[in-house]
């Protein structure tokens, strides 16, 4: 494994720096050239050339690229010292230095012996070094001042630069450990939010509180780190610019300014990776607290239903109606104990619907999960309040016929109790008889307060009852012994409902076929078979969702569940629950007012419309439920499940009744609409019928467009999906001889077309298999015309099935065969629609911008 190669740093050759061999003291030429120094150093020969090759490369990586491109000026003094000592600093230099040399100025020995000793040496020698540079003698500082300017040098040589080695050994360490810092920390938060990105959110309250804080304090301590590193940048600012700080009068050296730059620099990039990070963190937070309240709500929505769901069956227990008036007071009081208590459970579960919508309208990620809970919440809390309403309502009734009856009762024994009274032998007298009549005559008075009110009506009401089922009875005989049956039921599998039998309904097989039989009687029993298969189909939803889907959630089975079904409930059901709150608490409803107005069905379809569009959304998850199906499906979760609702069919049986429910409701209109020709209601049913078709078909066209792949946009951004199919292509091409081969081709391509209205895509179909299964159809996107900018011609001589579709004054022609003339037909009506469209557009804008009497054309 190679290892990573860092450049020297100050740290690494500490002790040689100190030595001050060589010194870089932020002097510059009069281009700008930096300036080594080279001071006395009684030791130079002896240095190891190691050390020497480290102190010289590290100075010459300090300067900026664009002042070391200039070339480095080199001063050597050895004004103290011997020809010997000048020597051979010029040979290791001339052998070892790194950087590109503009100058070399040698203060040679001030004795009169050695200095006539190096100018002699240097003609002799000058060649040996090997330098194509200048190497320039001087005799004294002052010369050297000739070249180079006094505020660019050393007190040592008669400048005025100030220069402290020590303090520029503890810059370049504090400069160098700074970097490191800002990158140790870039990496730390780095790999935090790689961490923060990979982290699965919990499915409890407790583990995500946990994860929150954990992911919190986290990154508390990285901003402490942060700021720590901010104040260290700082800090070491201030010490550079400290000279410039305590006088006016000093200005910093050219290194000590690229000293500067490189720590603002250094501290602008923490500010944007402190940015950058901070964003990330929002996102990722709001996620965590989105997270957080979903779960709570989720735990408090399972507490809430499970009070509400016992309450219900408390209240389901209470069917006595009372048999005086004594217990039906007392079951009034316990309705009334059974309403307070159910107070709090409704108030929360009002409360929590109310939170969830608040959560839907903040934008929480998990709407599709949360939406269904509330009306949920809603529903169970009108059906309480509905039934302790019919409670009180029939409790109310009885307890005043008991009343009634028990004024009825006394009357009849205070009755009793006067004819008793009344002594036989008192009454054989004239007195005794008219006095006993008296009597009989003032009871009989109050027998309007005590006697039953209305006793008649009620029979009649009871009387009028029984004929009701009387004759409904007759009217049922006579349709059970017809057998009719419309259609045969569409169903995959012969499990008709996973939570009863479906009731085994006689009817003749001839109707559907012939419509022998009266009209009605045919509408009669194709929406007896309409309302059965929907209240089927409605529990069928109800026992997936409450059996499989809420068992998800229930902490008792999540060890149960495999690890790539976590989180993925909604990739597994869609959007069944949406489609089951609306089939439960609307359809059905609507076409089970149609029982006696039959009539009214086309209505509910057409008024429905819009609402059956929820089946597209759930055929677009199909394929992503099947692969998540076929990769857990041997799970022993969903075998559990299974178990428990005593299903003989695994779970994806059921999963494909919404796609055979749209097609039920077809065949049911097409069957109706034989039994009603030329007749009323028929243009309805036709409609009705038609709205269908459309449905099935923008379900099919949307099943086809997710299989698109290649292209790189956004499919939903291309307007409405009009017409999808197969063709033969050929292509015509006037650009050059660049498109040969397609100008040689004579078999056509098969192409699949997607007409949309702002572009018409061009895909080839691919089928391939998928672990043993069945084939799956996909399209490879190839080419793409923008519908603004196409021509059609719609004939093409020698063939009535072919069409072309150019664009850029023919530059580009698409020859197409259709399978048949009327298909052909179809798509050039849906392209003219299109393009007429377009242009009625266009003359609208540039309606809209006229002004005055100035048109300004779009």
């Amino acid at each position: 494994m190679q290892q990573e190669i860092r450049p020297l740093v100050a740290v690494d050759i500490i002790e040689q720096l100190h030595r001050q061999f060589a010194i870089l003291s932020g002097g510059r030429g009069k281009d700008g050239a930096p300036i080594i120094t080279f001071p006395e150093f009684a030791g130079f020969s002896d240095i190891p050339d190691e050390d020497f090759l480290n102190v010289v490369t590290y100075l010459t990586s300090i300067p900026s690229l664009e002042a070391a491109s200039i070339g480095f000026i080199i001063i050597i003094d050895r004004r103290r010292d011997k020809w010997s000592a000048v020597k051979a600093s010029l040979t290791r230099i001339a052998g070892a230095f790194p950087g590109n040399l503009q100058l070399v100025f040698v203060l040679r020995p001030s004795r009169f012996i050695q200095r006539t000793i190096a100018d002699i040496g240097i003609k002799l020698y000058r060649d040996d070094f090997k330098m194509k540079v200048p190497i320039i003698m001087l005799n004294s500082v002052s010369d050297l001042h000739g070249y180079i300017d006094k505020s660019q040098l050393t007190r040592e040589l008669g400048g005025t630069l100030e220069y402290g080695h020590s303090q520029w050994i503890h810059h370049r360490t504090a400069i160098e450990n700074f970097a490191m810092t800002v990158k140790t920390t870039a990496q730390m938060l780095q790999t935090f939010g790689t961490d923060l990105a990979e982290t699965e959110l919990p499915n409890d309250v407790q583990c995500t509180e946990e994860l929150l804080s954990a992911h919190t304090d986290h990154h508390s301590k990285l901003k402490d780190e942060l700021k720590l590193a901010v104040k260290q940048g700082a800090t070491l600012l201030t010490c550079i610019r400290e000279p410039v700080t305590r006088s006016a009068n000093s200005k910093l050296s050219s290194d000590e300014l690229e000293n500067v730059a490189t720590v603002e620099r250094l501290l602008a990039q923490l500010d944007e990776t402190e940015k950058a990070f901070d964003q990330f963190w929002t996102k990722h937070h709001l996620k965590l607290e989105q997270c957080l309240q979903l779960r709570h709500f989720e735990h408090d929505f399972r507490e809430v239903k499970l009070t509400l769901d016992n309450l219900m069956e408390v209240q389901a227990g209470f069917a006595d109606i009372g048999d005086s008036v004594t217990r039906v007071e007392h079951l009034l009081r316990e309705q009334k104990q059974l309403e307070e208590k159910g107070q709090e459970p409704l108030e929360k579960a009002q409360s929590l619907a109310l939170h969830g919508e608040q959560l839907i309208q903040n934008n929480h990620y998990a709407v599709d999960s949360i939406r269904p809970k509330c009306v949920e919440l809603r529903r169970i809390c009108d059906d309480f309040t509905n039934e302790t309403k019919k409670k009180y309502d029939i409790l109310g009734k009885s307890l005043e016929l008991h009343k009634q009856l028990d004024k009825a009762s006394q009357w009849c024994e205070a009755g009793i109790y006067l004819l008793a009274s009344q002594a036989v032998d008192k009454c054989q007298s004239q007195e005794g008889a008219e006095t006993a009549l008296v009597e009989i005559e003032k009871f009989l008075v109050t027998a309007k307060e005590h006697q039953l009110s209305n006793p008649k009506e009620i029979l009649q009401k009871l009387e009028d009852v029984q004929e009701m089922f009387d004759k409904r009875q007759v009217s049922l005989k006579k349709l059970a012994a017809k057998q009719t049956r419309p259609v045969q039921p569409v169903a995959p599998h012969p499990e008709s409902s996973p939570k009863r039998a479906s009731p085994k309904i006689t009817r003749p097989a001839g109707v559907g076929r012939h419509c022998n039989s009266p009209p009605f009687l045919s509408f009669s029993h194709i929406i007896n078979e309409l309302i059965e298969t929907e209240r089927v189909y409605v529990e069928e939803l109800q026992s997936i969702i409450e059996g499989y889907a809420s068992e998800m959630d229930n902490p008792n089975l999540v060890h149960l569940i495999p690890s790539a079904l976590q989180n993925k409930k909604e990739i597994l059901f869609g959007n069944l629950p949406e489609i089951y709150e609306f089939h439960n608490r609307i359809f059905l409803k609507e076409i089970e007012n149609c029982i006696e107005n039959p009539e009214l069905l086309a209505r509910c379809f057409l008024k429905r419309k819009e609402d059956l569009q929820i089946y597209e959304k759930y055929c677009q998850n199909k394929p992503r439920s099947e692969a998540l199906w076929r990769q857990c499906g041997d799970s022993i979760f969903f075998q559990e499940c299974q178990r428990k609702l005593d299903h003989k069919l695994s779970l994806d049986a059921y999963l494909l009744k919404p796609v055979q429910r749209i097609t039920k409701y077809q065949l049911l209109l097409k069957e109706m609409l034989k039994c009603s020709k030329n007749s009323e209601g028929t243009a309805e049913l036709e409609e009705a019928l038609a709205t269908m078709l459309d449905i099935i078909k923008s379900v099919n066209d949307s099943m086809h467009q997710i299989a698109i792949t290649g292209y790189e946009g956004d499919v939903s951004e291309l307007g409405k999906l009009l017409m999808q199919g197969s063709f033969n292509v050929w292509t015509d091409h006037k650009k050059g001889h660049n498109k040969v081969k397609d100008l040689a081709r004579f078999k056509p391509m098969q192409r699949h077309l997607f007409l949309y209205t702002k572009m018409l895509l061009f895909c080839k179909k691919r089928e391939e298999n998928t672990d043993g299964h069945e084939k799956t159809a996909s399209y490879s996107f190839k080419n793409s015309l923008k519908m603004s900018t196409v021509g059609i011609t719609e004939n093409v001589k020698g063939d009535n099935k072919k069409f072309e579709i150019w664009y850029n004054g023919r530059e580009e022609v698409y020859i197409i065969q259709a399978s048949s003339v009327e298909l052909k037909n179809t798509w050039i009506s849906e392209i003219r629609k299109v393009l007429t469209g377009q242009l009625e557009a266009c003359r609208g804008r540039t309606e809209r911008v006229r002004f005055g009497s100035v048109a300004f054309l779009l």
